[in-house]
């Protein structure tokens, strides 16, 4: 059952997400690995417009290179759209239009966001009402981001990164990203750090099978302290990405030696994310990027999580 929304479409932004704690645990038999993460939902956000339709349509566009995303049902956000109805029962279809500016394939969770989005703007456009509880366990059935997209601000994830929990986060963050049009594949990027371990095991401390977020990391972000939190950066998975891509790492060593409190890669890159004392701080670290010729972009956080907007 349902009531249809009378508006003839429905739009809701979500954001964009940053890792600033990463830890990857053992590789499990199922083939995933547990995880530990620290998320931080960012000013680059994600639209999708809902509207009525007999089948189910997407069409993208954005402000980023969307050349590569896919408009049939590979797309996450007409995934998320299908699901819902397909555990409502609702009968008819939408058109999905979705804007984007979140980086394509860049390790900040864009396609997360837009499934989220799918998930709240279809929920109000037919009528189905599921509830926050229902959305969430549906957007963990779509991807480990999906429910973090949903939900916003800061968070701990654990589990596959889907089992979330509130962390408590003062004041603003500011951060520069250096972004690249050539993405990387989460699934490589997981391949490239297992077989890292396996090479180097006896070199480095043994994987932990369950993770933990180190606590200065939630000391950092209860502070609202970016010195502090920039001494706590972590990212199991950029030695991987590093590996793969390596001119990565001279973006990482122009940003930290230019201003930047601290840089790591986001998530599974190649986004390359650097934490900013002062927003005056991270337009002068901007600048100093562009002209090096990086592609580079601001945004601050937390912001909220994937809601109707007018």
């Amino acid at each position: 059952m349902s009531l249809a929304s009378s508006e003839p479409q429905v739009r809701v932004r979500a954001p964009g997400k940053i890792n600033v704690f990463l830890e990857v645990g053992c590789r499990q038999s199922d083939g995933y690995h547990q995880l530990a993460t620290a998320f931080q939902a960012v000013s680059l956000y994600e639209d999708v417009v809902a509207t009525h339709a007999d089948g189910f349509t997407l069409e993208v566009e954005g402000t980023v290179d969307v050349s590569g995303v896919p408009v049939d049902d590979r797309n996450l956000a007409l995934r998320a759209a299908r699901l819902l109805a397909a555990e409502t029962g609702y009968g008819g279809g939408v058109h999905l239009d979705v804007f984007k500016e979140v980086p394509v394939a860049g390790g900040m969770g864009g396609g997360s966001a837009d499934a989220a989005a799918a998930l709240v703007a279809c929920d109000a456009l037919w009528g189905t009402r599921v509830g926050q509880a229902e959305l969430h366990r549906l957007a963990a059935q779509l991807g480990a981001d999906v429910p973090f997209a949903l939900k916003g601000g800061t968070a701990i994830g654990t589990g596959r990164g889907d089992e979330l929990s509130p962390a408590l986060a003062r004041g603003r963050f500011d951060w520069v990203l250096a972004v690249n049009e050539e993405g990387l594949s989460t699934p490589e990027v997981y391949g490239a750090l297992d077989r890292h371990r396996e090479r180097h095991r006896l070199d480095i401390a043994p994987t932990r099978v369950v993770p933990e977020v180190d606590a200065g990391v939630l000391q950092a972000l209860r502070a609202g302290d970016a010195a502090m939190l920039a001494e706590t950066l972590r990212n199991d998975l950029q030695v991987a990405a590093l590996g793969l891509r390596p001119d990565l790492a001279e973006t990482l060593e122009l940003g930290e030696s230019s201003g930047a409190l601290a840089g790591l890669v986001s998530g599974s890159g190649p986004t390359v994310a650097f934490l900013a004392a002062s927003p005056e701080d991270a337009a002068e670290l901007r600048d100093v990027l562009d002209a090096a010729g990086r592609d580079v972009l601001l945004a601050h956080g937390p912001v909220r999580g994937a809601r109707v907007v007018g």
